[in-house]
């Protein structure tokens, strides 16, 4: 039979949230110490913003979202994602946007800065999934169904595409194909999506020579090891550094001078050299149980709405996971997506927490089959 569940957010999911917010602020405190070498005020204005805004912060919105109705969310979806293109376009307003590493993607705000695309993300999850459950009984069509995904998706990535901004569109893209699928597409359809998808990546990749240059190095990462292949070479040091117990903990060498964005990106490989081959298995493992609990809760949801929103943000936070992972161990192209819960960045922790605080409350309201 069943039977619907106490009130109360799943405690498996929180415990594995506290871990790797914990676990990732002892990583981030480390990593960062590497700044010291290039700048203490820069030091001290990282970590500030990492735990004010991303931990505390962060903490008080997943609190807060833990205890909003998730099914209200559904009908304010359309002002929340057109308010979120409006604030990710809102980066190229002279003296608002700012610009670094060639990139157009924050938002100046004098005693902080923000990056819109990360609400831009759980936005357009929201509003895929608002669609998908509504017309759901139609997603095979290709007025109903194909066309308007199509739209929504392509509208999300012109956007992203113009700061640019390719990896955070492409997962956007992907947790959004999983949605369809949960949905009930045909496998057909998948196919089409997957062939627009490959044509577009080649698109994109011919179009931007730094997206060609990332597979390329990908393909050969010993082919330019001063250039465009030194982070990858750098990172494969750091990791291979390790060894099977790591340097000990903020003993880690690379992230003084060798590993470029030792708070970003690269943020695996000095954990990896400082706790080794045993601390990377184990932050893979609590990533994996936390993707699968995820994933679980999403088979219990007392709705398809519910389910949709937490397989689009759990596939959003493994694909960034396991992309920043794998491109610094050498398995995947160097993206320049942060690892969540670890990697620098006060707005995309936030808005991770944030985020989980709506699985939370989707949670609240699962169904459990027991036998009878």
């Amino acid at each position: 039979m069943t039977t619907r569940a106490p009130k109360s957010a799943d405690l498996v999911l929180i415990a594995l949230i506290g871990v790797l917010v914990i676990g990732g602020f002892l990583v981030f405190s480390s990593a960062s110490l590497g700044l010291l070498a290039r700048g203490g005020a820069t030091y001290a204005s990282v970590a500030t913003s990492q735990f004010f805004f991303g931990i505390v912060g962060g903490g008080m919105a997943l609190f807060i979202l833990t205890n909003i109705y998730y099914r209200l969310w559904r009908q304010y979806a359309f002002y929340i994602y057109g308010g979120a293109l409006l604030l990710t376009l809102a980066v190229f307003i002279p003296g608002l946007g700012m610009t670094h590493g060639g990139a157009t993607r924050w938002l100046d705000l004098g005693f902080t800065t923000i990056q819109p695309a990360e609400c831009l993300k759980i936005a357009y999850i929201i509003y895929v999934a608002t669609w998908l459950s509504g017309t759901h009984q139609h997603v095979a069509s290709w007025r109903f169904g194909i066309l308007p995904f199509i739209g929504m998706t392509t509208l999300s990535g012109i956007v992203l595409l113009l700061q640019p901004d390719t990896d955070t569109f492409l997962i956007m893209a992907a947790a959004g194909a999983a949605m369809f699928v949960v949905a009930g597409a045909r496998w057909r359809d998948l196919a089409l999506l997957a062939g627009v998808a490959l044509l577009l990546l080649a698109l994109v990749a011919f179009t931007r020579p730094y997206v060609m240059e990332r597979i390329t190095t990908f393909l050969n990462p010993t082919e330019d090891p001063l250039g465009s292949g030194y982070q990858i070479e750098q990172s494969l040091i750091a990791v291979g550094s390790g060894g099977v117990w790591g340097r000990g903990y903020g003993q880690s060498i690379q992230k003084f001078e060798y590993l470029p964005e030792p708070i970003g990106d690269s943020i695996f490989a000095v954990y990896a050299e400082e706790l080794g081959f045993v601390g990377a298995a184990l932050l893979v493992i609590v990533f994996t149980g936390f993707i699968f609990r995820g994933l679980k809760l999403a088979t219990q949801a007392a709705d398809l709405f519910g389910t949709l929103i937490i397989v689009g943000l759990m596939t959003i936070i493994a694909l960034q996971a396991f992309l920043n992972i794998g491109a610094m161990i050498g398995l995947a192209p160097v993206s320049g997506l942060p690892l969540p819960f670890i990697s620098h960045g006060g707005t995309a922790l936030f808005m991770l927490l944030a985020a989980l605080g709506i699985v939370l409350n989707v949670s609240k309201y699962r169904i459990v089959r027991q036998s009878a």
